[in-house]
């Protein structure tokens, strides 16, 4: 198993896992706080099910992109890819930007469902979360196993969410004061640096259905010098897409991608008042 693939799985199930459990520990200590614990059950199996749910959607991805003939597939692949990379820097943005505001959000919705009686909202509330969170799972893992003969890491994947688990059950079970802040900072910049590579792969696929010219194919080809398909040069591709003789338009993408989006992320300068 290449190591690139396992820093990407883990990496994405453990930033995934991570959200859906601190929703559903936000949602069961709101009920808890009301003296609804009643409703724990029905949280929980909730959850479970929007779990299995996710696991159905990805197999029902996978069989589609199996079963469809070579153009058809590369069309799903690049358009995979491609929407994989829209939906995780929107991800990291909207997680930068809404952060502070979950807890409250979801509190003041959990005390609405409670108080009113609503008992649909209390089972739909933690299943549409939980469910988000794994059918973004299940399509950023396909969009890693496309640029990776099909293959997707299962320790990879193990180790992320028990890491992610670990974490949201110290904060909610153990009272443990972990800084969240970091770990969503740094992951977000290594999944913008997997979004830019599933952005170039995309276009790469698009080439090769002739639909977006290449301009120039290669720019360069440094792959005797460091391989794409073998050592440091398969794990940088399965990571962040690396491609040793990429088409001209691939280079622009990638590099026009990582400019803006670093743009956007740079900090934000305080303009001091005039006394």
């Amino acid at each position: 198993m290449n190591e690139g693939s396992i820093a990407a799985t883990f990496l994405i199930v453990f930033r995934e896992t991570l959200e859906a459990s601190l929703i559903v520990g936000i949602i069961l200590t709101a009920i808890s706080r009301l003296g609804q614990t009643r409703f724990f059950p029905h949280v929980i199996w909730s959850s479970v099910c929007a779990v299995f749910a996710s696991l159905i959607a990805g197999m029902i991805l996978m069989s589609l992109t199996e079963s469809a003939k070579e153009n058809v597939e590369k069309i799903i692949e690049a358009t995979i890819s491609i929407v994989a990379c829209g939906i995780l820097t929107y991800m990291v943005f909207w997680m930068a930007q809404q952060a502070r505001k979950i807890r409250s959000d979801l509190e003041v919705r959990v005390e609405q469902a409670v108080t009113s009686g609503e008992f649909f909202a209390i089972v739909l509330l933690p299943f549409l979360s939980v469910f988000r969170e794994g059918a973004e799972t299940v399509l950023f893992l396909k969009a890693v196993a496309i640029q990776n003969s099909g293959l997707v890491s299962f320790w990879g994947g193990v180790s992320g969410f028990a890491l992610a688990a670990g974490i949201a059950f110290a904060i909610f079970v153990g009272g443990k004061k972990i800084p969240l802040r970091p770990f969503f900072q740094w992951t977000g910049y290594f999944i913008l640096l997997i979004a830019a590579g599933l952005l170039a792969y995309g276009i790469h696929e698009l080439h090769e259905l002739g639909w977006i010219p290449p301009v120039i194919e290669p720019v360069w080809n440094i792959n005797h010098i460091l391989n794409e398909k073998e050592g440091l040069g398969s794990f940088l591709k399965a990571l962040f897409g690396y491609n040793g003789n990429p088409s001209l338009v691939e280079v622009m993408a990638y590099a026009s991608y990582l400019i803006v989006i670093s743009w956007f992320l740079r900090p934000k300068q305080t303009v001091p008042s005039r006394v």
